[in-house]
Order: C-alpha cells, then sequence, then structure tokens
C-alpha cells in the first residue's frame, strides 16, 4: 500500500508542476497513477488529502533545510536567511508554492504551512528572547509572513528577466526594521524587555499555571 500511495503523490506532482492545481483532478491522477478513485480516497480521504500530500511532498527539502538551518549568535540575521530561503523555494517551485499558500482559507491550514509556521515562530521566538522584538511574536510572525508571501508572489508574477533581486531585499529590510530593534523598543524601552520576559514565560517554573496566565495577560496588554 505504501507504493500505491507514493505513485499516487508522484503522478499528482507531476501534472501539478505541468499545469497547477486544476490539472490534479481525480480522473487526471487515476489515470497517470494506474489506480481507481476508490484508492485515493482510502489512502487520503478526499482530494484535499491528497493535495496536503502532494504539498508535503514538494515542500520537504525547503523544511529539510529551514530546520536544519545553522542558528547563529544573531537571530534577526538568522530571520534574513530564512526569508530568503522562503522566496527562493517559491521562485523555484511555483506550483508547490501557490498550491500551499494560493487560497488561504479562515481556519484551514496545511501540514505544510502549518510546519513553516512553526519554524518562523521559533525564529521570532528567539529574536523575542534576545529583547530585539518591538513587537508581540504574534503581530510579527504574520507580518513578516505576509510580507515574505507577497513579495514572493509578485516575483512568479513576472517574467524572470524582469524579476528584480533588490525587491525581496527591500521588503525583508523593510519588515526587520519594523519588527525589530537592535536596542529595546519603544520610547520608554520596555516593550523588548516585555517581549523578552513573555517569550521566557513557558519556562519560568516558579510560576503556576494561573499566575503564567495573568502575567500573560500583563505583558501581552503591554506590549500591544
Amino acid at each position: 500500500m505504501t507504493g500505491t500511495r507514493e505513485r499516487i503523490i508522484e503522478a499528482a506532482a507531476t501534472l501539478l508542476t505541468a499545469g497547477g492545481r486544476e490539472a490534479v483532478s481525480t480522473r487526471a491522477v487515476c489515470t497517470a497513477a494506474g489506480v481507481q478513485a476508490p484508492a485515493i480516497y482510502r489512502l487520503f480521504g478526499d482530494k484535499q488529502g491528497l493535495l496536503d500530500a502532494v504539498a508535503s511532498h514538494g515542500f520537504e527539502a525547503y523544511l529539510r533545510d529551514k530546520s536544519s538551518m545553522a542558528k547563529t549568535d544573531d537571530p534577526v540575521d538568522d530571520l534574513r536567511r530564512g526569508w530568503d530561503l522562503h522566496v527562493g523555494f517559491g521562485l523555484e517551485n511555483p506550483a508547490y508554492y501557490a498550491l500551499i499558500y494560493g487560497e488561504p482559507q479562515p481556519g484551514a491550514e496545511s501540514p505544510a504551512a502549518r510546519a513553516a509556521a512553526d519554524i518562523l515562530a521559533g525564529q521570532v521566538r528567539r529574536i523575542a528572547e534576545a529583547g530585539r522584538l518591538r513587537v508581540s511574536e504574534e503581530r510579527a510572525a504574520h507580518l513578516i509572513h505576509s510580507a515574505g508571501a507577497g513579495i514572493t508572489f509578485e516575483l512568479i508574477g513576472l517574467p524572470p528577466e524582469r524579476r528584480d533581486p533588490e525587491l525581496s531585499r527591500l521588503a525583508r529590510e523593510s519588515i526587520i526594521a519594523a519588527v525589530t530593534t537592535d536596542a529595546p523598543a519603544g520610547a520608554d524601552g520596555v516593550v523588548g524587555p516585555v517581549v523578552a520576559l513573555r517569550a521566557a514565560l513557558p519556562r519560568l517554573d516558579a510560576l503556576s499555571a494561573g499566575e503564567k496566565a495573568l502575567l500573560r495577560e500583563w505583558l501581552d496588554r503591554l506590549s500591544g
């Protein structure tokens, strides 16, 4: 059964690369993989389950590279490298990128997109722990992701000869300037340390769950 699953995913991936999401119909996948429709439903639940599996298949190498990216002493510079890796994946694999990020739905996130979001959250958490985040972790992660996805789709939509590599760099540095700082953030120097303490909350064993919840509420209010 494992061989059948892999054959179906490979067939769907080939169709996706050649013709985009619309080309990945159940009938086309069955024909290309040499299986009957019940096999797809048995292995993947429905077409969306198959598309999620294809997305994870295409994202696997990217997630592996991003997860294994060596950390340096500068978490902001690590974020830069993560941004460049993200944009580079999108340009090299536009069909997979559009499948993962092209049709967002409230409350629905593919496993591949969720895994990438978890990695980004970890990068943002390191910046927060260093006291260099000028906004909340959640706001920073949403802003970084939305800007990164936006610039990636913009570049994908341009003919290769018209793609300006400076667009990604300028967008990246603008976002980094908006969410990070080299010194305690905020006019009174409070926000950076507040966000850093918020990031460290899960490790504060001296506080009870209730105390952590109360402190988290206060810190969120201060950093908001």
